[in-house]
């Protein structure tokens, strides 16, 4: 054989994928062992570069997930600051209608400042403004925050002292309240004993 032939054979193995097949004479089972700890190893490396590829996947599902719902949020709560603001102004129109004399009650400009109060009432509900409804309530100290305590029902939201606001489902201002201490007991005096009456 000459060398050109043999040049040409070795490319023919080589394209054949029979390179580092053992000649004749060599121990095969070395060769095997040593490819079979190879493709463990690649087969390592690949099951680890799978892992790393699904959990960047997982995070970034995660991390799409989150700054769709913080811009969700966003949009919900943006105005929160602003109404916050507006819920004093809300408080004052409340308690000069619950101050107008009997006797001007029935003057326009009451009822113009009443239709005012309306639309500032209907414009805060169109933007997910509601009112926590607190009296006759049990406490709950994520929306009401307790002032006073009184007389009345243990744990139950006696009296309403400041209105407080939800917006859509968080939060805005807690209620203030007076919470019920518990019925106070009438205890009669019993007559003791050798008293007649």
């Amino acid at each position: 054989m000459n060398r050109r032939d043999a040049s040409s054979e070795d490319e023919l193995s080589a394209e054949a994928g029979l390179a580092g097949v053992p000649e004749e004479g060599e121990p095969i089972g070395e060769d095997i062992d040593s490819l079979k700890q190879a493709r463990d190893e690649e087969r390592a490396k690949a099951e680890g570069y799978l892992a790393n590829w699904q959990r960047t996947q997982a995070d970034f599902i995660n991390y799409k997930r989150r700054a769709e719902q913080e811009r969700s949020d966003a949009v919900r709560f943006g105005n929160a600051t602003l109404i916050l603001g507006l819920l004093p102004v809300l408080d004052d129109l409340e308690r000069a209608l619950d101050s107008v004399p009997d006797e001007l009650a029935e003057d326009g400009w009451v009822d113009g400042i009443k239709l005012i109060y309306r639309k500032f009432r209907s414009v805060l509900e169109e933007h997910g403004v509601s009112e926590i409804v607190a009296v006759g309530e049990p406490f709950d100290p994520h929306c009401h925050e307790g002032m006073l305590f009184g007389e009345g029902e243990e744990g139950m939201v006696v009296e309403e002292m400041q209105k407080g606001y939800m917006l859509h489902d968080r939060v805005l201002r807690p209620t203030r309240v007076k919470v019920g201490k518990g019925e106070e007991e009438d205890t009669e005096e019993e007559p003791q004993e050798g008293d007649n009456g």
